[in-house]
């Protein structure tokens, strides 16, 4: 019999351009497919994705965030990319929201301690956060769940 577990809520920093991509493929992955973030997270678990420019390898800023997912049953996996990156991967499911602007936000987010200096935290690329600050971005957002 499964423990009961509290659900954790995470921050995944990831280019509009690789939402997108994963949305496409209902997968997250983090931090440049590294296995410790894929781990951190279990079933159940909720993430807000940060999107500070639209491309990866782009310089267009965007700031907003730009989607919501839920982690699936099933284990961390290797993807297949068709080349020798495999990075390492969870199903999600991707919930209906709208994408939010974070500079109205920075006020009423507790994880973002330095408010001058808000975009420091985002560089750790996957964190957990809050459920009230999860909370405030998911209504921001429009979230319906």
């Amino acid at each position: 019999m499964h423990e009961a577990r509290d659900i954790k809520y995470w921050i995944v920093v990831v280019s509009k351009d690789h939402v997108e991509a994963g949305r496409a493929l209902g997968v997250v992955q983090a931090n440049h497919g590294k296995s410790t973030p894929m781990q951190q997270m279990q079933p159940g678990d909720m993430m807000v994705f940060y999107s500070s420019k639209l491309h990866y390898r782009g310089k267009g800023a965007l700031k907003k965030f730009t989607a919501i997912a839920r982690v699936k049953e099933g284990d961390v996996y290797r993807g297949d990319t068709g080349g020798s990156y495999a990075p390492y991967r969870r199903d999600v499911e991707f919930l209906a929201c709208a994408e939010t602007d974070i500079l109205p936000l920075i006020q009423k987010i507790s994880f973002i301690e330095d408010k001058q200096n808000w975009g420091y935290v985002f560089r750790f690329g996957f964190f957990e956060i809050p459920q009230t600050d999860f909370a405030t971005i998911s209504h921001a957002m429009g979230l319906q769940d």
